[in-house]
């Protein structure tokens, strides 16, 4: 592991990360959303080692990371008004655009797909690593496959220890919760949202108006044009159940119990009981910014049971829904 700054990342360190994914080796990088798993994302001999080291299977696609619409474009075989207005608008940032992909793009990125996922990350690290290999990086996030994805450097090496080269510690990841994913791939059809992320469907929509969004899950074994819509995903070691505040002192004889929660009405009955406890803001950013971490908390304190206090069925919850959902299928 190499600590590095955050806004003004050391050359290097940068060089050091570099020279390691010329090799042909893995860097974990941190990025605003959460730490990607990154390798050559032009090399299918190097982006196989990603599947293999988080025991990925494969038909999942990866997102491409580039440093800006000229790079993200000549990965696109057809690069539309609507890709441009949203790149434009939001990059860098959180949002990746699925578009029909190049013939350079190999099919290990893409899941045998005709369509790529891109984005340009807002994170200093991320755009230096990108910028000094001179090429897209693929990067899903640095975990084990379906696990939670890392938002802190000590999580990427708790979860693939030794299966990562290097990894840079540029600390907490801002949003802690992965990008907005929102598929272009056909002109004839609204722009749909496929996966709820850091990027808002009403920020969305003061771009591209017509852009549709439905829950969307898919079978674990099906090819699928984009990474996170497994019915299981994103979970901690332990069960994880939503409930209502009320439900939250329910009695699990034999079970070591937690709960996460974020009312007042929640704290007050867990007040006195002899419970492991994670108390997150009210915001739904701040929510989302701590989640993950809280789910290592959780496997580290060795819980059997995790009870997370339902939050908002409102828009700013999107995102946290989604993860909470599949996190308790």
């Amino acid at each position: 592991m190499l600590p590095v700054s955050r806004e003004t990342p050391e050359p290097e360190v940068i060089l050091a990360a570099a020279e390691v994914l010329a090799r042909g080796g893995l860097v974990a990088f941190p990025t605003e959303t959460v730490y990607g798993l990154g390798a050559r994302g032009l090399r299918a001999d190097e982006v196989e080692k990603i599947f293999v080291a988080k025991q990925r299977p494969s038909g999942h696609p990866l997102i491409l990371h580039v440093d800006g619409e000229a790079m993200a474009s000549a990965l696109a075989s057809r690069w539309s008004d609507r890709a441009s207005r949203l790149a434009r608008a939001f990059w860098p940032g959180p949002l990746t655009l699925v578009v029909p992909r190049a013939p350079s793009v190999p099919d290990v990125v893409t899941g045998g797909l005709a369509t790529v996922g891109l984005r340009m990350p807002r994170h200093p690290v991320a755009l230096a690593l990108i910028a000094r290999v001179g090429e897209p990086l693929a990067a899903p996030s640095a975990n084990a496959h379906m696990h939670v994805s890392p938002t802190m450097a000590a999580h990427v090496v708790q979860s693939l220890g030794d299966r990562v080269d290097l990894v840079l510690d540029a600390g907490p990841c801002d949003h802690g919760i992965e990008s907005t994913v929102i598929d272009l791939a056909r002109d004839d059809e609204a722009p749909r949202v496929l996966r709820a992320g850091a990027a808002s469907l009403d920020a969305i929509r003061a771009v591209v108006p017509e852009a549709v969004y439905e829950p969307l899950t898919v079978a674990t074994d099906v090819a699928r044009a984009s990474p996170g819509l497994a019915s299981k995903h994103y979970a901690p070691r332990a069960r994880v159940v939503l409930v209502d505040a009320p439900h939250l002192v329910d009695e699990h004889p034999g079970l070591r119990v937690g709960a996460i929660v974020w009312s007042e009405e929640a704290r007050a009955l867990l007040a006195h009981r002899s419970r492991t406890v994670f108390t997150l803001p009210p915001d739904p950013e701040a929510f989302a910014r701590a989640l993950f971490a809280t789910f290592y908390e959780a496997d580290a304190a060795g819980l059997d049971l995790l009870l997370i206090e339902r939050v908002p069925a409102t828009p700013p919850w999107w995102a946290v829904t989604d993860r909470l959902a599949r996190a308790s299928s």
